[in-house]
Order: C-alpha cells, then structure tokens, then sequence
C-alpha cells in the first residue's frame, strides 16, 4: 500500500464492488460508448476478487472515498520466461482527474511488479483515440508497441 498526502493506494476487497462495478460502466461507457451489464459485470469483478490468479484490483481512496481503479491480469510469456502485467479498467472519477491519481495507481503497480521476480514488463490497451491517456502513458515511461489487437468473441452478447 501507498499513501500521497491524503490519496491513499490499496488492493481491493469485496467491499469495493459496488465503486468497481460504477467504474467500469462508467469507463466502457465514456471510452468507447458501450453500456455494460452490470449483472455480468459485477460477476467478473467478484471473479477476480475470489481468485487470485486472475489478478488484482488496486483503488486510489480520497479520505473514505474510491476516486480510482485499475485492475492487474497476467500474461505467460514463453519467449521471455516470465509474465506480463496488463493494466485494465483503468478509471479514475471525473472529479479527480489530473491530480495524480492514475499516477498513484501506477506507481504502486510498478512497485510490486519489480519485487516480483517474475514480472517482466507491464502492459495496456488504450483506445486510438484516447490521446490525453496515450499522452500520460507516455509521461510514466510506458510507449507504444508494434502490435495490433484482434478478437473474436465466442459468447453472444460479449462486446468485443
């Protein structure tokens, strides 16, 4: 855990459901127009929270207040023997923006991945044309990649 003042970083519980669950509508929503279900939603937060091996939530508190989230998943790599830290459901209230919350979040993934042996690097989507979130990315040593994504969802209803 780290604490800046009065922002304080913590790993997340079952207690934050219900701000995980509002942040990550939220963000689908702001980011790329799409509304969640929040039933489904809520199932896959409490998913990550029961199982470990899934990741991790950190929230970003403000006195007794979640003002952000972001959540850590993991990736094998075989060519690198080790694993990549993604970043998602990066959001952080409106209100608090541009006050060093995100950075916050950010600094305590990198602690823990470094006193992680295993961690090689760390990762994460950004939408094209988000470019005020590219621009802080960029501002915390994070950079563009030479890959694109692809998908294809298997379930009905998945957005992709």
């Amino acid at each position: 855990m780290t604490a800046t003042g009065a922002l304080r970083v913590r790993e997340a519980g079952i207690g934050d459901v219900a701000a995980l669950v509002a942040f990550n509508a939220a963000m689908a929503l702001e980011t790329e127009h799409k509304a969640l279900d929040r039933e489904v939603l809520g199932a896959g937060v409490r998913a990550v929270l029961a199982e470990p091996r899934r990741g991790f939530y950190l929230v970003a508190e403000d006195g007794a207040n979640v003002i952000g989230c972001l959540m850590v998943t993991y990736e094998w790599s075989d060519w690198r023997n080790g694993d990549w830290w993604w970043l998602q459901s990066v959001y952080v209230a409106p209100a608090h923006r541009r006050r060093g919350v995100f950075r916050a979040l950010y600094a305590e993934v990198e602690r823990r991945a470094c006193a992680t042996p295993e961690v090689i690097g760390i990762r994460l989507y950004v939408e094209r044309d988000n470019e005020r979130a590219q621009r802080t990315y960029a501002a915390l040593g994070l950079r563009e990649m030479r890959y694109r994504m692809y998908a294809k969802p298997l379930k009905p209803g998945v957005p992709a």
